[in-house]
């Protein structure tokens, strides 16, 4: 009261006396909304401190969900109706304040940490144990007995207004209040004259009126017609008092339209009541079932609009993270910040509790680590980038909004603000859900160990040892059995969102026998790491298995992989793109930010005085193993999710420039995996960069509407290269302001240079090129081109077999052969016949070398056999080319100017052959399971070569394929 004084006197409008009030609460560690400061405000209101600004404030209060309305109108209802005679000011508030809550969806919203006290408090109010024998506790069940005491009390004030007997049974009380002096009026003057006497009592002819208008929109709305349906069906003897009521109103209805200049209301108001007695009545069960049917969670505004039902409130979270795991899209802007802009706003649209929020976003990101099982689209379910939105970046974006919360009200002692403590009650009632609990099997190892560290607290607990360094010791034999929910509790305790009393939580930890396919606790790798073991093999690769617990591991890993020996970078940088990068949800945002760091290293520090290509020559097999790492399918997207994507970009391509530029030795054969080459890590390094966009589209398709008219846009290289550029200028002049949960320490400051497609001329020269081969067709070339010089090298290299392969105006001369070896060049082919040129010159020939083929093919001098084969040469000596092949076959069967290749099992071997084998094989393992079955192909079986792969082997290719 002091504060909410103090803002009245400094003149504050309701707005921001409200606010004022929510901090003292939050201060105070009351939940919200909270049934003391709803009583505190209240009693001072009735009426201690009756004034205009002081109801303005509650009822700013009560909009800002501050306080219950529920509860406000039931504490409001026994204080002013038996005074409204001699406060008519306050009952003319009084009902202002129902007309603008009762019939609405915020009057029985959530209740929040406060609902038992709220509930009790509502039911002592209204005295409902002894005016209806009502002794219940449950939320929904005293909101119908709200509706029917405020109902009955309207009459009464209105019956006995007029003079009129109210009909009340023997030993009710009255609404009136005895008449006497009272503390305090509106008039602070106390002035009482003929004209004020006069005023006053319009006022309360006036207060008749309007109390018969909101009696009447009160029994006209569907859901408290929903509720006196319930009490006449299952609490009839309740209704009697209701009825006792209704015969009083027709017994003195001509009278009571006489009186009352809006007395045909009367007669409405009859018809609604009674409508409910009626055999045929439909009430609205959607209401009744957000009020009763889930009380913990309020019915929300956009879910009675929509006409669905609570979790429909919710579904904008489910689409967002499906959106986000979507391979095909890669985004540009972290998750963290979209999830947490996303989940406040959702919390004021859906007029949610911060427990029904919290809760709402979990099982939206357990449903999808559950949709993984049964992928839709592919074999590839995207399980590492599932799990990161539920375990890193989810607990992240609550960070976040948790440290909104701090910022603004502060955090004093151990009192626990609003949305923590809604963060704690989510995740508990988040252990009835043990279906999608269910871990999938690659992290039932990790849930299982995070249940028995969960175990081993709580015995100690039990035991009396305190010392957390002893706990991590004793009863290291305890094992338990984990679910998802293990996993995200460890992940919001290592970011210190809740504490480890989560431990003690009842259910929390499930004691457990032996567990079948778990091995027994062994010491992990990271701590011999940190204790100075050598990078030797062994602990490599444990390393590159398991991933890091703290930040401090991964310091000194960071520190090695950019000073150390040019074996050990190479050791450190494989151990941090493993599984610290894919799995290490509770330090992951320090492990991408690493990554970044060092790709971004790796420029050449002055690029005047020393030569790129020995910079970079020098730390080829450090970039290699980070490339490799990126490159593994969920990594470059688990980048994606933490916005990385414009910085990825910017960091590879000087690496492209730099080894596209750098010609091979002239004995490279082929790129073989495991050995690193110039070609290997420039096709590495390109092939991530064309995996941020979608490089074969033309420009115009970037950005398409649907039919429903909703635009996606598609990222570019130029795009990326700005959001990058804006984004440091943006740092850089907003630097002290930057949210700590983004900010990962040294670690991720890249060198702030703004990046531009100029200053990489063979990548901004093979950019325009691929657009201008997406765009429309080649132009021929000269013999004198030394791209013509370069694509006969190429085109003798994969159709060696063949005679007199060239390039001569963009088509292809030559006698076809009947077969051309599958096989990759090898040591006896002519080592001069190899094109050794740099990368950049060698992709500027192969659209021509594509169109000189596939011309060929067209008119029978190549079969389609040959030009498989040939074009997976092309790749095995430079998989970089795979870009140009699919960027200029898009473009090609786009323009539909070639006709379609016949494939017609003469060139490809039939595996006819062995099908029977295949087939005896498979019904031997069907029968094994009690299932006979005929023969699958009773007529001669012919072969579609059009199901063959570019390989070799069909036979072997069908068998994988069934």
């Amino acid at each position: 009261m002091a504060a909410v004084k103090a803002s009245e006197a400094r003149g504050d409008p309701p707005l921001l006396r409200a606010v004022e009030l929510a901090r003292v609460a939050a201060g105070e560690g009351i939940g919200i909304p909270s049934a003391d400061l709803a009583a505190i405000l209240v009693s001072n209101l009735c009426f201690a401190h009756n004034s205009p600004s002081l109801w303005k404030l509650v009822g700013q209060a009560m909009a800002s969900r501050l306080l219950c309305p529920l509860h406000v109108l039931a504490l409001l209802t026994p204080r002013v109706l038996p005074q409204r005679r001699v406060q008519p000011e306050a009952y003319r508030l009084y009902l202002e304040l129902i007309k603008g809550n009762v019939t609405s969806s915020s009057l029985f919203m959530e209740a929040g940490p406060n609902r038992d006290k709220i509930t009790k408090s509502i039911a002592d109010a209204l005295q409902l144990s002894k005016n209806y024998g009502y002794c219940g506790t449950e939320f929904g069940h005293v909101v119908v007995m709200f509706v029917l005491a405020v109902v009955t009390k309207l009459i009464d004030s209105i019956l006995e207004d007029c003079g009129l007997p109210s009909g009340m049974a023997e030993g009710q009380e009255s609404v009136y209040a005895i008449e006497g002096p009272q503390p305090m009026d509106l008039d602070v003057k106390k002035v009482s004259t003929e004209n004020q006497n006069e005023h006053r009592e319009q006022l309360r002819r006036k207060n008749t009126v309007m109390a018969l208008d909101v009696l009447h929109m009160m029994v006209a709305d569907r859901k408290i017609q929903s509720f006196l349906r319930l009490i006449f069906l299952n609490m009839p003897e309740k209704f009697s008092y209701l009825s006792q009521r209704l015969s009083s109103i027709e017994a003195h209805k001509v009278a009571l339209e006489t009186l009352l200049p809006a007395g045909h209301k009367i007669n409405d108001l009859l018809i609604d009541i009674r409508r409910v007695c009626n055999a045929n009545y439909q009430p609205n069960n959607k209401h009744i079932v957000d009020v009763l049917g889930n009380t913990r969670s309020g019915g929300s505004l956009l879910g009675q609009l929509t006409g669905a039902g609570r979790a429909a409130c919710w579904i904008i979270f489910d689409i967002y993270v499906e959106n986000a795991i979507d391979g095909k899209h890669l985004s540009g802007i972290s998750a963290i910040e979209v999830l947490k802009e996303t989940t406040k706003t959702l919390q004021v649209l859906n007029e949610a509790s911060w427990p029904e929020t919290f809760k709402a976003l979990w099982i939206s990101a357990l449903r999808l680590v559950q949709r993984a099982r049964e992928p839709l689209e592919g074999p590839i379910p995207h399980l590492d980038a599932r799990l990161c939105m539920l375990l890193a970046l989810i607990p992240l974006s609550v960070a976040a909004i948790l440290k909104e919360e701090s910022d603004m009200f502060g955090a004093e002692g151990s009192k626990i603000l609003p949305r923590r403590q809604g963060l704690i009650s989510s995740l508990q009632d988040l252990i009835q859900y043990s279906g999608l609990l269910v871990p999938p099997s690659s992290v039932m190892n990790a849930a299982n160990s995070a249940a028995s560290k969960a175990a081993i607290f709580k015995s100690n607990y039990n035991a009396g040892v305190v010392n957390s360094s002893m706990v991590a010791q004793i009863d290291s034999s305890t094992k338990a059995v984990g679910n998802m929910l293990h996993l995200i509790i460890e992940a919001c305790i290592s970011r210190n969102l809740i504490d480890t009393s989560a431990y003690l939580w009842p259910g929390y930890v499930v004691s457990s026998g032996p567990l079948k396919d778990t091995t027994l606790p062994q010491e992990s790798p990271w701590l011999n790491f940190i204790k100075g073991a050598p990078l030797s093999g062994p602990l490599i690769d444990a390393l590159v298995a398991t991933p890091a617990s703290s930040v401090g591991e991964l310091d000194k890993l960071y520190n090695i992989a950019a000073n150390g020996s040019e074996e050990e970078k190479t050791a450190a940088a494989k151990i941090l793109c493993g599984a610290s990068l894919v799995r290490g949800w509770n330090i992951q945002e320090h492990v991408v930010g690493m990554v970044v760091k060092l790709l971004s290293a790796s420029l050449p520090s002055d690029s005047s005085t020393s030569t790129p290509g020995s910079h970079y020559l020098a730390q080829m097999s450090t970039l290699n193993e980070i490339l490799l790492g990126v490159a593994y399918g969920d990594a470059i997207h688990i980048l994606s999710l933490y916005g990385m994507v414009p910085d990825v970009a910017a960091a590879l391509m000087p690496l492209c420039e730099g080894f596209g530029s750098i010609a091979p030795p002239p004995n490279h054969k082929s790129t073989i995996l495991g050995e690193t080459s110039v070609y290997s890590v420039f096709s590495c390094a390109f092939l991530c960069l064309l995996r941020l966009w979608k490089f074969y589209k033309p420009p115009q398709e970037y950005c398409l509407a649907g039919r429903g008219g909703s635009v996606r846009m598609e990222l570019t290289l130029d795009y990326l290269l700005l959001m990058r550029n804006n984004r440091i200028d943006f740092t850089n002049s907003s630097a002290p302001s930057r949210d700590s949960y983004n900010n990962m320490g040294s670690v991720n400051e890249v060198p702030a240079q703004p990046v531009y497609i100029d200053s990489f001329p063979k990548l901004r020269a093979w950019y325009f090129q691929n657009q201008a081969c997406i765009a429309s067709t080649l132009s021929g070339l000269c013999n004198k081109n030394p791209v013509h010089q370069v694509a006969n090298k190429i085109l003798s290299m994969i159709c060696r077999k063949m005679n007199k392969v060239g390039v001569s105006s963009g088509n292809l001369s030559s006698t076809s052969s009947s077969s051309v070896s599958g096989s990759s060049v090898n040591a006896s082919d002519d080592s001069f016949q190899r094109p050794a040129v740099p990368a950049w010159e060698f992709l500027e020939a192969v659209p021509f070398v594509l169109e000189a083929v596939l011309t060929a093919c067209a008119h029978g001098r190549l079969s389609s056999r040959d030009l498989t084969t040939s074009l997976r040469d092309l790749v095995d000596f430079l998989p970089a080319s795979l870009a140009a092949i699919v960027s200029y076959f898009s473009a090609e069967i786009t323009r539909g100017i070639w006709k379609p290749v016949p494939m017609n099992g003469i060139e490809w071997p039939s595996p006819g052959a062995s099908l029977h084998s295949i087939e005896a094989e498979i019904k031997e393992i069907l029968a094994s399971a009690g299932v006979q079955i005929h023969s699958c192909y009773p007529h001669p079986f012919r072969w579609c070569a059009a199901n063959a792969s570019f390989t070799d082997g069909c036979a072997c290719q069908l068998d994988n394929y069934i």
